[in-house]
């Protein structure tokens, strides 16, 4: 369901700004804060410096695909806030930055195969 992994309050979005602990790159801001709940949730602030609304709705699906293909640690809520120069990247080079990211924040979920086999 839609709602349940995306932040869609206000006051959520305010929540994890003013509590949440941030991580950065040069194409975007990550802040991330524990929510206390069974999934993780996330949402994303494009501001009008990234481009017209074509743009920005063009950054938001990008952003949305890629973490529709990402297992993440469940119990986060996350905001991805972009950067003017993301308007400019291609899929991969914004992937492998939010991968960054959420490596760096310990917020992707390690397979139990992985673990099992002791390469962690």
């Amino acid at each position: 369901m839609r709602g349940e992994e995306h932040l869609t309050k206000s006051d959520q979005y305010s929540l994890v700004y003013n509590k949440g602990r941030s991580w950065r790159s040069d194409l975007v801001v990550m802040k991330a804060m524990l929510n206390g709940l069974v999934s993780s949730r996330y949402g994303f602030s494009v501001s009008k410096r990234v481009g017209k609304a074509v743009t920005r709705n063009r950054v938001k699906r990008l952003l949305r695909e890629i973490l529709r293909s990402q297992p993440l640690e469940p119990g986060w809520d996350i905001i991805f806030i972009a950067r003017p120069l993301m308007a400019s990247v291609s899929y991969n080079g914004l992937e492998k930055s939010i991968n960054n990211l959420l490596s760096r924040a310990h917020l992707l979920r390690v397979p139990e195969e992985t673990i099992k086999l002791g390469v962690l």
